[in-house]
Formats: C-alpha cells, structure tokens, sequence
C-alpha cells in the first residue's frame, strides 16, 4: 500500500472560496435561453420574475472564471465542507485490478447529497433579494430536503413540489422537508392550473421533473415576494456546485495524483458539472487532458438518445426555451428508483460540451445499476443513492477494463449522496420485482415531434 491516506481531508483554510465558471473557458459558448413567446434571447428583466437578480446574473455569465463566494455562504459550508476524496482501495481489492479508484463523497450532511451546495447559495440570495420564499420541484428528495433545510437556517418560506412517484415511494424523505418547515406537494397535483392539466392529459401518471417544475414556477409567478429556485440544469447551479472539482483538485494535487477517467451521473447535470469544473476547464484549454463520461438511467437517456435542440425545461411549457439534449418536454420517463435523474433534458453547458466532443455519454438500466451499488456497499461500508450508482457502475465497469488490459488508469467518480431513504427501490432488487424499462423509438419519436420550432 502506497502512502495516499484512505481518505484525503482538507484543511478548512483550503477551501475554496470562489466558485469556477467553466463557461468563461469555452470558445462555443451554450446557446442562450430564449423567450418561447418572441425566441429572443431572454433579457434579466424577462428573468426577473421567476429567478432572483443575483442568480440571473451568474446565470448569464459566460466572462467570468470565478465568482466569490459570500462570507455568509462559506460559513455554512464549513459545518459539512470540505468534503472527503475517498481512495477506494477496498473496491480495488475486491475487483483485483490495476486501476486506482478514487470517490468524491457529497453524502456527509443531513440531505445526505451534494445539493445543498446550491441550496444554500440560492436561499442565502432570495432572502439578501428581501423575499418571503422560494419555490422548487425535486424528483428523489435530496434537493427539496436540502433547500428546506436552507430555508430553515434562513428563516424564509419553502415550497416543494415532488415527483409523485418518488412522494409515494420515499415518504421519509417527505418527512425530512416537513421537518425543516416545507411544504410537499405530490406533483402533478390538483392544486395548479398546470397540474390539472397534466392530469387530464395523462391520468394516473407517477410525474416527473418537467411537471414538478412546471408546477413550481407556476406557485411562484403567483405569489408576491416568491421566486423559483431549481437544484440542476442551469448555469447558476453547476457554479455553486463547482466546490465539489475544486475541493477534489486541490486534494489531489496535495499528493500528486492526476485523474485520466472522471465519471457522474446524469439527469439535469449539477453534480457531474460541478465535479468536472476545473478539469474541464484544465482541457478546454489543453493544459491537461482528462476523460470525462457522463452516466444516465436507460430509462431517461437524453444525451444519448436525446436531440440537441432548444426545448421547454418543463412539461407545463412555461419556462424559457434552452438548447440542449432533450426526450422532449412531453415525455415522462417510466418510474425508476433513480428518481434524481428523471429528467427529459441535461445542462445547457454540458449539452455543448459533449456536443463538441469533450465528454462521452453511456445510460444503464436500473438493475444494473443496484448491482454495483450493493456491490460498493458491501466493500467500502456506504448505503449509495441510486442516483450515485449509476457512477459507481461505470468506475466498476472500467477498472474492470483495466483488469483485462493491465492499464493502472487513476478513476476519479463522484458519489453525490446515500442511499438510506431509498430501500424501497433495495428491497425491490432484493425481491426480484425491480424492471429495466427502456423507451422504444417510436416513443422517443412521438416526443420528439412536439419540439417547438424555433427557426
């Protein structure tokens, strides 16, 4: 055993205290949002409404490298930041393989994911805005449970709608919000315009992300002092989530290791954004290289099966229009347990990177999936999220490549949170009563073709 510590701890001083803005370094920008109404570029006073001022601002920055964090930010981080890099060297035992596997692990709060690194910024920014409360969808739970306990430390009002599927299966995840004094609304509910439309149109149906969202921007617009707050997808998220990459850098730097693989999860984009920030960055600029591979659910697999074109980011089709890779605002994935990656579309900024070729992509079924998380279970002693799983399946699968090759590839992944209010889904595995549901072509097609035309 070499001397890299199984686990590499920053001191608190080595936080970073600046968010990366990968966009300041890429030459093909991501397309701008547009006004679905006029399809011109969406100006912050069209944003106004909906988002705070200062998240319109980060949002529509493309020129700046890096932000500061606020003092006030900072000292929340620090009760659960800086978060470890884990060597897995348990895993690499039990794989015999060549390949160092290292995982960064968002798990350590009590949302027990990394969402509350956005949370907290887009709560601190609502209630410095002088605003009563925010509004928000979530699909598993981690980012409604992490803006509620936000909302909580702030002492502004916190509205969750939740993807029904995910409401019914998780009700402890539900309970957690309540705790912190959210509301939790099973989406589509009865209780909106576009909720009961949605309804209409599609009886019975578990939700998804696009109608929670719908449902979220709808309550707010409606409710003076309210704003809409969203955990993954735009460009302010992946920002306040770029600690993730910067704590990881900085700590293999200190023992000079150098990932060549870094693998995430894949539904709206925020972990994986945030984790691969400045190493992005670091390759858009050809100081280094790095291979970055993007893993989603074969049940929502917009990146690769999904068209790059400009789409409604909810189901509603209230929000601005964003082009990226899209299943279409209409389609509503099968209900899976990784409920955090339901989603029909993927980040703008991620979109035009693997567009232009600097990320990969592969989706696999959920059985799969649970495979490799109760396999990392086993080993390394953390109950992983579904949502996480889906990364840990792909470093297996490729330190497993390196076993047959004899390559000692550096595996970088990131394990966004745990797993512990998700033994529904386990004891569905268990069981034998979990299935892989993998949308046919003609129903991509279908969706497809209710794209709206912007040229």
């Amino acid at each position: 055993m070499n001397n890299i510590p199984y686990k590499i701890y920053l001191e608190e001083s080595e936080m970073p205290k600046q968010w990366y803005n990968v966009r300041a370094k890429m030459k093909n920008k991501p397309a701008p949002l547009l006004n679905p109404a006029t399809h011109k570029p969406m100006t912050p006073e069209e944003l106004s409404p909906i988002f705070c001022d200062e998240l319109i601002a980060q949002e529509l920055d493309n020129d700046n490298l890096y932000i500061d964090i606020p003092e006030e930010i900072l000292k929340f981080y620090k009760m659960y930041r800086p978060a470890p890099l884990v060597r897995a060297y348990c895993l690499e035992e039990k794989l015999q393989t060549p390949a160092k596997i290292y995982y960064k692990f968002e798990g350590n709060n009590t949302s027990g994911s990394h969402k509350l690194n956005s949370a907290i910024a887009q709560a601190y920014y609502a209630k410095n805005q002088g605003l009563k409360g925010v509004t928000t969808e979530t699909g598993a739970g981690q980012w409604g449970t992490a803006l509620s306990m936000a909302c909580a430390y702030l002492g502004i009002d916190c509205r969750v709608f939740m993807v029904k599927v995910s409401y019914e299966q998780k009700p402890f995840r539900r309970e957690v919000m309540r705790t912190y004094g959210a509301s939790v609304t099973p989406s589509p509910s009865e209780t909106t315009e576009i909720g009961r439309k949605i309804l209409a149109a599609h009886p019975g149906t578990g939700g998804s992300l696009g109608c929670a969202i719908s449902e979220a921007v709808e309550t707010a617009l409606g409710m003076d002092g309210y704003r809409y707050v969203l955990g993954s997808v735009l460009n302010q998220v992946m920002l306040h989530q770029s600690v993730i990459g910067l704590e990881a850098k900085i700590a293999m730097d200190k023992y000079n290791i150098q990932p060549d693989v870094i693998i995430g999860c894949a539904g709206g984009g925020s972990n994986l954004g945030g984790l691969i920030a400045p190493f992005m960055g670091e390759k858009l600029d050809g100081t280094a290289d790095y291979r970055f591979i993007a893993v989603e659910p074969a049940s929502c697999p917009s990146l690769t099966r999904g068209k790059f074109a400009y789409d409604f980011c909810d189901t509603g089709m209230v929000t601005p229009l964003a082009k990226m890779y899209t299943l279409g605002s209409n389609f509503i994935p099968a209900p899976n347990h990784a409920g955090g990656l339901r989603y029909h579309g993927m980040s703008p900024t991620l979109s035009q990177l693997y567009a232009d070729g600097y990320m990969d992509a592969i989706s696999v079924p959920q059985t799969e999936v649970f495979k490799a998380a109760e396999e990392f279970a086993r080993v390394e002693g953390i109950l992983p999220a579904p949502e996480s799983s889906h990364a840990i399946k792909a470093a297996i699968d490729e330190a497993l490549r390196c076993k047959e090759t004899g390559e000692e590839e550096t595996i970088l992944f990131g394990l966004t949170g745990t797993g512990y209010f998700d033994m529904v889904a386990y004891e569905k595995f268990h069981d034998g009563k979990m299935e892989d549901y993998i949308p046919t072509d003609e129903e991509l097609a279908a969706s497809f073709a209710t794209l709206p035309k912007t040229e």
